[in-house]
């Protein structure tokens, strides 16, 4: 079989006309090939005064052969900044290097406006070695400079984007801050006989949590608190937030029975977020009462939904206390919410906390912290108050690092130990 030609010859008449109009089109001498080149050529004696230069040159500077030939030095071209620059920086590279390539610099045309080229030059040495002339290009650079130009623009802008966005955003940190602070007591009351300390870690600076905590007086001798943590996070999380906490004080002054506090919350937060967003909370309310004459505390609260309450002992136990079975604050229209009792002696602590320090990862295998880990912690910290013990608690916050990304609340109750009255020497 025969393969047919997809691609038949050219007629020969039809070739050979093509080949005569290449041939005229190449007919350039290297003199015109060097005038009108697409780039300037510049020769100048070792002092730099010009001996040759190309029309294109000419006419991007304006000027004629003649008054540039052997009476202008190449940096009569270039403007001050550019004759500052090649006599500091261009001109020594070059002696030393025998060339230099693509250095931006600045022509000065006659008429004064400026034209950025990129210039590379050779350094033309004799059989023996000694410099005889300097052979220089220049590039047209000026879609290169308004590229750049614009570049530039655009990078100034998106920088002055980016510090516009980072203080609107520490402008709505602080806002945060301040609002956060705002759902918090500012400082915890002092409690006749007892000792109290709080801590609020925040795990994002830019997302309001939804932790929360109170200490507060009821009559001439109970205290009431309270400690929990609303569902989800941002300004919906802290309008619950503030309706709770209001919500549980005014409760508490009605009726300070523990479980009648939640209840009332529950009911209102089951009636205010029913529909598509329901909002709820789980929360501890207890109250107590110092006896003066014991030095003991007792202590009644009940649970809704929340880790349990950790009893730290004086003599070196620490306990949860169990309440079992409660139910999240504001899910059911009628929940069942649990209560307990205990009572503090003098060295014991109570210690409230929110699920973000139980469950906070820790190890390589990112293990829940957990509250074996918490009542083995806390053991240890059975000789300190609650000033001591929250202080070594935020200690753990901050060793947990990116594993913490939840907020913590601590709230620590507790009674001092009696101070021993040092004995006066017995006279003899």
């Amino acid at each position: 079989m025969c393969r047919t030609a997809q691609n038949p010859e050219r007629p020969e008449g039809e070739k050979a006309a093509t080949d005569a109009m290449f041939s005229t089109l190449l007919e350039d001498t290297a003199e015109e090939l060097y005038e009108s080149a697409p780039c300037g050529y510049l020769s100048t004696l070792m002092d730099g005064t010009i001996a040759k230069i190309n029309e294109t040159l000419l006419d991007w500077l304006g000027l004629t052969r003649e008054a540039v030939v052997g009476r202008k030095r190449f940096t009569d071209l270039l403007s001050v900044g550019g004759r500052l620059y090649h006599e500091t920086h261009f001109a020594p590279l070059l002696r030393m290097q025998g060339k230099i390539s693509e250095i931006a610099l600045e022509l000065k045309a006659s008429d004064g406006s400026r034209l950025p080229v990129l210039v590379s030059s050779t350094v033309k040495t004799s059989g023996d070695g000694e410099p005889m002339l300097i052979r220089t290009t220049l590039f047209d650079a000026r879609q290169r400079r308004a590229y750049e130009t614009e570049l530039l623009r655009e990078r100034q802008a998106a920088e002055e984007a980016r510090r516009q966005a980072e203080a609107d955003r520490e402008r709505l940190r602080e806002a945060l801050a301040v609002l956060q602070q705002s759902l918090l007591p500012s400082t915890l009351p002092a409690v006749p006989g007892m000792e109290a300390a709080s801590h609020y870690h925040t795990a994002s600076m830019d997302r309001l949590g939804g932790d929360f905590y109170d200490l507060f007086r009821l009559d001439d001798k109970r205290w009431a608190f309270f400690l929990g943590d609303v569902c989800g996070k941002g300004p919906q999380a802290a309008a619950v937030t503030s309706l709770t906490r209001y919500t549980l004080r005014a409760a508490a002054l009605h009726d300070p029975d523990p479980a009648a506090a939640l209840t009332t919350l529950n009911t209102v937060l089951h009636e205010r977020f029913t529909g598509g967003d329901p909002r709820y909370c789980t929360t501890i309310f207890g109250v107590m009462e110092h006896d003066a004459t014991t030095g003991s505390t007792a202590v009644h609260l009940a649970s809704g939904g929340h880790p349990p309450a950790l009893v730290l002992r004086a003599e070196g136990r620490a306990e949860y206390l169990p309440t079992p079975g409660g139910l999240l604050v504001g899910v059911l229209p009628d929940p069942h919410f649990t209560s307990a009792e205990t009572t503090l002696g003098p060295g014991d602590t109570l210690l409230l906390y929110t699920d973000g320090l139980t469950e906070a990862r820790i190890g390589p295998q990112r293990e829940l912290y957990g509250e074996d880990a918490l009542r083995a912690f806390a053991a240890g910290l059975t000789r300190g108050g609650p000033r001591e013990v929250v202080s070594a608690l935020t200690g753990l916050l901050d060793s947990f690092g990116e594993g913490l990304d939840d907020d913590t609340a601590l709230l620590a109750i507790g009674v001092p130990r009696p101070v021993p009255v040092p004995r006066e020497p017995e006279l003899t």
